[in-house]
């Protein structure tokens, strides 16, 4: 939940821009966070007209003395319970800051929503009860807040009317509490006495704690300074959609780092494909002239046709974050099976999302008690160090060097289940700069009027034996006689030379289709028509393809019968089935889910080739491929 406020009792300066601090309080449940962050509304002239008054009258209505908590615990649940469940961010104003406070759960379930607000912050508030004192739950906060790189922590003691503002009991918990922080390796900026219900040291400090020279809380927060700002960084827009409009492609995501202007040129990670930004596109002003900064939302089209997907990360030629398979993190874990060696995960990195398996487990840490123990495997609420391998290629920083692109996030069965930091990234062996697409100087153009015809990929999918290779080949020969341009790429062919390398388990299919759906789609789009044949059973993989291939792509789907097919069996891959010589391939179809939305059905066992070649033909003319007159060529070039 977002809280707006305004009518701070500080204006803002003239002469220099104000920083804005984003600052997260922590600590245990009903340490008084809410209370205080109240009181901090009130005490910087921050609440709205009438706010107050309304709040009294709602507690009076209630039949309870009035608390500064309710400005914050607005959800119902929070108010019947006592507990703060979601985190809420505030907006207020110091004497020469610009603050976002964000108030974030300190009950042991709510972790989760803690490191939301945490991993948002430059620094920190850790609040602490006088009478409690220091509890596990507070170690805890100390150590996430070690964990997700917040290195200014100011510390609150609260509630010092419960110990009679004793300075004892002060000193007490604040050896405790610096000793616990330097340990980690935070050094508290200050250690304040308050009492958030009444005021004292709020704001300013009275006779109560007189004993006290330290900065007030607002003083405290008037001293904490953003992190390097995001636009000083190298530029990181991480891939959230492709939109298609008119003849446009836009690739849009929000600048997290950085900035970007058309003419900048870019590489799209992981992949190492080079391009240029042709125009930046915004809403509902566009294109966008000037340039775009971290923060931004925006869209960009690019001056060459490159197959991009979400996850991507775009960056400088100059400054790209480092593709890898493997990398190393610190993480917090929250779910209740013990994270383990071996374990198979989800992990999201920004828009990217890939399955990864734990190789090694390190230092794993109860934050309550501190302890490294040699260890196998992370508890609930544990800490712990974890090489990662990535089934797939991803761009990722060392926090470090980016915060924006160096978390994480684990999910298990459509569950968070920790997240935490990118510790390092084994880069990839791709010198991304290098990559440099040279276009072929002859145009598209110019080959369809030789061929009298369009680029093209056509998908031949079907159950092996359905006929897609003897139909292929004779639409081949069909286009061939009639002066065109075809290109035979049959699945089986290629895994005996391009795709030799692949085997038949899930990812590895997916890779097949893939490198057949890129090759493809080079040939269109240099005029020719490819002609691919593959069984291509994972709806998914073909949906993939089409993607990469996109207005190149007409799917023609054989739907000959499975006993038909087994019947045919023209390869023996019903016969390897059976005597267990074909991995991945589980006889009758089994596996196989068929088109929903082909372009093109066909079924070999009801009609001849020739017929079937005939309403490929047909197909291709009445989808713009093929060019029957003249006039219709010039209407297509």
């Amino acid at each position: 939940m977002n809280v707006l406020v305004s009518g701070a009792n500080v204006s803002p300066s003239k002469a220099m821009p104000r920083p804005q601090v984003r600052i997260v309080i922590v600590g245990h449940v009903d340490h008084g966070k809410s209370t205080l962050v109240g009181r901090l509304l009130h005490e910087t002239g921050s609440l709205p007209d009438g706010k107050l008054e309304m709040l009294t009258a709602v507690s009076e209505r209630r039949g309870m003395p009035f608390e500064w908590s309710f400005l914050l615990d607005a959800l119902q649940t929070e108010r019947d319970q006592g507990i703060t469940i979601d985190t809420t961010q505030i907006r207020f104003r110091t004497p020469s800051r610009d603050v976002v406070l964000i108030d974030a759960p300190g009950h042991a379930e709510f972790l989760r929503n803690m490191i939301t607000g945490a991993s948002q912050a430059d620094a920190a508030v850790l609040i602490i009860d006088a009478l409690e004192g220091v509890r596990d739950q507070t170690r805890r906060h100390g150590y996430l807040l070690h964990l997700l790189g917040v290195k200014q922590v100011a510390v609150v003691i609260n509630k010092m009317d419960r110990v009679n503002f004793a300075q004892d009991r002060f000193k007490e918990i604040k050896s405790e509490i610096s000793e616990h922080l330097t340990g980690l390796g935070i050094s508290p900026v200050a250690v304040i006495p308050i009492s958030a219900r009444d005021g004292d040291g709020v704001a300013e400090l009275t006779d109560r704690i007189g004993w006290y020279k330290g900065p007030s809380v607002v003083g405290a927060l008037d001293t904490l300074t953003p992190t390097r700002a995001l636009t000083e960084l190298p530029l990181r827009l991480p891939v959230q959609a492709i939109y298609k409009f008119d003849d446009r492609r836009i690739v849009a995501g929000r600048i997290e780092s950085g900035d970007l202007g058309a003419g900048d040129e870019i590489v799209i990670m992981p992949s190492g494909k080079v391009a240029k930004v042709k125009t930046v596109e915004g809403w509902p002003v566009t294109p966008l002239k000037q340039r775009q900064s971290a923060g931004r939302s925006i869209g960009i089209t690019l001056d060459r046709e490159l197959f991009l997907e979400r996850g991507d990360i775009i960056a400088h030629t100059a400054t790209p974050p480092r593709d890898t398979r493997r990398l190393r993190a610190r993480i917090f874990w929250l779910h209740e099976i013990p994270l383990t060696e071996g374990a198979s995960i989800l992990i999201r990195l920004g828009t990217t999302e890939t399955r990864a398996s734990v190789v090694k487990i390190e230092k794993a840490v109860d934050p309550g008690e501190l302890t490294s123990v040699e260890s196998t495997s992370i508890g609930r609420n544990h800490v712990g160090e974890i090489d990662l391998s990535l089934s797939k290629a991803a761009a990722a920083d060392p926090y470090a060097d980016n915060p924006r692109t160096g978390r994480l996030v684990i999910e298990v069965n459509g569950r968070i289940a920790g997240g935490g930091l990118v510790l390092s990234v084994e880069a990839g062996q791709r010198a991304a700069i290098d990559i440099v697409p040279v276009e072929s100087e002859l145009g598209v153009k110019e080959r369809s009027a030789r061929h009298r015809h369009a680029g093209a990929v056509l998908w031949f999918t079907g159950l092996p034996g359905s006929g897609k290779s003897t139909l292929a080949k004779a639409l081949e020969r069909r286009l061939f006689n009639r002066g065109g341009s075809p290109v035979l790429l049959d699945g089986d062919t290629l895994r005996a030379g391009l795709n030799g390398d692949l085997g038949f388990t899930p990812e590895d299919r997916a890779e097949n289709i893939r490198r057949l759906a890129e090759v493809g789609t080079h040939l269109a789009r240099n005029g020719y028509i490819a002609i691919v044949t593959a069984v291509s059973p994972a709806a998914d993989d073909r949906a993939r393809a089409r993607q990469i291939a996109d207005a190149y792509f007409r799917e023609i789907y054989i739907s000959t019968p499975a006993a038909v097919c087994e019947d045919r069996d023209p390869k023996g891959h019903y016969a390897k089935a059976r005597a267990g010589k074909l991995p991945g391939f589980t006889g009758i179809g089994t596996d196989y889910q068929p088109p929903h939305a082909a372009e093109l059905t066909l079924d070999t066992s009801r009609q001849s080739i020739a017929a079937s070649t005939d309403e490929i033909e047909r197909m291709l003319s009445a989808t713009n491929v093929l060019f029957d007159e003249l006039t219709d060529l010039a209407a297509n070039i």
